[in-house]
């Protein structure tokens, strides 16, 4: 595979007004979203749900491509259409999470490091049979006290380069996501040098792995006060320090900037996005900002189906909404009076 197709891959996700579906939550996490809207975790109401929000009509004028757990690639719908072909014909290219969770990290106690490397090779080479085009990668980093570890910021790094170059070599562009968790009562200037230090050694072991920035995406967390901080930063103040942090530690070959929503609600996450695009037209950055939201897209959607066949089109419908509010985010074109449009 060629640095110019990984290139023309990594420029379609990230394409304006487009982002990504993040939808690759494990068998048991799903379980626990299925369950807080009083659905059973069985694999007939998995494809219901997966069959919603990917066979959306129009789905595809927002969405570039859908992040898949390894069941989802592999199912179809209810009506036998592989999810790898209904996304094809909606549009929206299918990608694949392939990191096996975040285990306890061997002697520092609460920091964990993702898994998953072993048989990586191989796996690859199985999901591209299956159509991927792109992988995703998440490692977690804890803020707390004496925490992060350097330990644990290198372990991590360390990871997601070595996922990175195996995803290039299969002509597979890699998501790159180290996330900085929003728990905990950190203040947003503490999330700002965390999440430096993170990035820049992620991208230090990038370099040394050699994986083609031009060949992949990042998928940060903003900079964002923890969730039990006293006085929380507005949404300006998070933009900026988002901005300012990009500006530090990524490289401008990298194509894009995909966010996830990280525990934020969904206007929340909404707002800061645009926020940001507005900020960032002002200063020329040479990234797209776009978004790849998981609860922030989906929250709604569960809300609204809990398990009700006659409720699909609904539910499609305010996975519509949810996403053309992002998109115009990622344009900058998003005002708070639009979430009171109908879905």
């Amino acid at each position: 595979m060629t640095l110019s197709v990984l290139r023309q891959t990594a420029e379609a996700m990230v394409k304006p007004g487009q982002g990504i579906l993040a939808m690759d939550e494990s068998t048991p996490t799903v379980g626990k979203r299925l369950k807080a809207v009083d659905v059973d975790n069985t694999e007939e109401n998995r494809v219901a749900y997966r069959t919603i929000l990917l066979g959306t009509p129009g789905l595809g004028d927002y969405i570039s491509g859908a992040i898949l757990y390894d069941e989802t690639i592999r199912q179809s719908t209810s009506d036998g259409e592989p999810f790898p072909e209904l996304m094809k014909r909606q549009g929206i290219m299918p990608g694949i999470k392939v990191d096996t969770g975040a285990k306890e990290l061997a002697l520092n106690a609460g920091e964990k490091v993702t898994e998953g490397l072993d048989g990586l090779r191989e796996r690859l080479e199985e999901y591209v049979g299956f159509g991927a085009k792109f992988c995703k990668w998440r490692a977690v980093i804890t803020i707390a006290e004496d925490k992060p570890s350097r330990a644990c910021i290198e372990a991590n790094a360390h990871a997601l380069a070595r996922y990175a170059a195996l995803c290039q070599e299969a002509g597979l562009v890699p998501i790159v996501e180290p996330e900085v968790l929003i728990n905990g009562a950190h203040t947003i200037e503490t999330s700002y040098e965390v999440t430096v230090e993170t990035q820049r050694q992620v991208f230090e072991q990038l370099y040394r792995q050699g994986v083609q920035f031009e060949g992949m995406i990042l998928k940060p967390s903003m900079v964002i006060s923890g969730t039990d901080c006293p006085q929380r930063a507005g949404v300006e103040q998070v933009a900026e320090e988002t901005l300012r942090c990009l500006q530090q530690t990524v490289p401008a070959a990298v194509p894009g900037v995909a966010f996830l929503s990280g525990g934020q609600s969904d206007e929340e996450a909404t707002q800061h996005l645009n926020t940001m695009n507005q900020m960032a037209a002002r200063l020329s950055l040479p990234w797209q900002l776009t978004f790849s939201y998981a609860r922030a897209l989906q929250n709604q959607v569960l809300e609204t189906w809990r398990g009700d066949a006659a409720k699909a089109e609904q539910a499609s419908q305010a996975l519509l909404h949810r996403a053309k509010l992002n998109s115009l985010a990622s344009l900058g074109e998003y005002a708070p009076d639009m979430e009171r449009e109908a879905a």
